[in-house]
């Protein structure tokens, strides 16, 4: 981390304190220092520049990190001076982006373990393959039920209980049924036992996920209103498939700084939906990135994803792209590409998306007004 000096000073100072990097930066932005970011394998390359004997030291160190700024400080990128606002949203959106991550490690780590010892479960809520723990009545059943022999007893009034506290409203006796019959349907079982111990595993990764669950829902929330408080919340949120849960998470990425990217090429690279083309001879090959911001690639797929799923000139390009050949993730892929530089440009001339102008050749043609 390196700090360009200010009041009149030439020179650039490396900082070297032992605290948190994220009170370092905030204390530099205070100073009205320009702040860079350097990747530390770019900082090894830099100290062979000096030496190739790969002989390290604190005053090799420092020597290097104050000639990085003074040879190539064009080479490299400054930290986006965001407003106070926009980072109060990163946080709230990777914070809950991260514990939508954690829920889904204990869904997956859940599901795993009712296959060992309790298949029924599954089976009364849906196929093994596209079972959703996380909804309030699966975790309410399992519960009360975390074996298959105390969810045999259940009855089918105490079912519709548990459903209704879950918040379910409608045909409660159908669903009860349901759950009643696969939970005393015939099935294989482990030792009593080990199927005790199962259960009270089962109901600790419970635990877990209803915490998940509720910090998801209530960091979503959170982000979501700060959103709403942004000049750009209209802008962003004129595009299909971007509301107030993935719009915050695509502003926390790109932020509110206009000048970070150069153009809306720089941002396609950095979200990762631009392809990268290596040719060596006459050998040229076309993939797509690898090194991106993860973040911003995640929240795209399902921006992309909810927007090919409507009706509309996103849609249609979407189906020509497969047509074209290409498979479902590179469709979407190619249509993010597509949907992101509409966005740089929408934000940089501070207008709304207009599916006419973003997709010509699938727009379809205004009627003219009644004389």
């Amino acid at each position: 981390m390196l700090a360009e000096a200010g009041d009149g000073a030439s020179a650039p100072i490396p900082v070297a304190i032992e605290t948190s990097r994220g009170l370092l930066v905030a204390a530099l932005r205070e100073t009205g220092r320009p702040v860079y970011a350097i990747n530390p394998m770019a900082v090894a390359r830099y100290r062979e520049r000096h030496s190739v004997a790969r002989k390290k030291s604190d005053h090799i160190d420092a020597l290097t990190l104050a000639n990085i700024l003074r040879t190539d400080a064009h080479a490299h990128r400054r930290l986006p001076g965001d407003s106070d606002l926009a980072r109060a949203i990163a946080v709230l959106a990777r914070a809950a982006q991260d514990a939508i991550w954690r829920r889904t490690r204990a869904t997956q780590e859940l599901r795993a373990l009712l296959r060992e010892y309790y298949p029924g479960f599954l089976d009364a809520f849906g196929d093994s393959a596209h079972t959703n723990l996380a909804t309030l009545e699966a975790r309410a059943i399992l519960a009360v039920a975390p074996t298959p022999e105390q969810g045999a007893r259940l009855t089918k009034s105490r079912i519709v209980a548990v459903l209704r506290r879950a918040g379910r409203q409608r045909r409660l006796d159908d669903a009860a049924t349901r759950i009643q019959d696969a939970l005393r349907r015939r099935q294989l079982r482990q030792p009593p036992l080990v199927e005790q111990a199962m259960g009270r595993q089962a109901r600790a990764l419970v635990a877990t996920l209803d915490a998940e669950c509720a910090n998801a829902q209530e960091l979503n929330e959170a982000a979501s209103e700060s959103f709403r408080q942004h000049p750009d919340h209209a802008v962003i949120t004129s595009f299909p498939g971007l509301a107030d849960v993935t719009g915050a998470r695509v502003l926390a990425e790109i932020g509110d700084d206009r000048g970070r990217f150069a153009d809306a090429r720089g941002l396609k690279a950095f979200a990762g939906s631009a392809p990268v083309t290596r040719a060596s001879g006459r050998s040229i090959a076309v993939t797509h990135r690898h090194v991106k911001n993860n973040r911003l690639a995640a929240v795209g797929f399902v921006w992309a994803f909810v927007a090919a799923g409507r009706e509309g000139p996103a849609r249609a390009h979407y189906l020509a792209r497969r047509e074209h050949g290409d498979r479902h993730a590179a469709a979407l892929r190619h249509l993010f590409n597509r949907m992101l530089g509409q966005l740089y440009q929408c934000l940089q001339t501070d207008q709304k998306y207009d599916a006419i102008k973003a997709f010509p050749c699938h727009g379809t043609t205004p009627e003219p007004a009644a004389a």
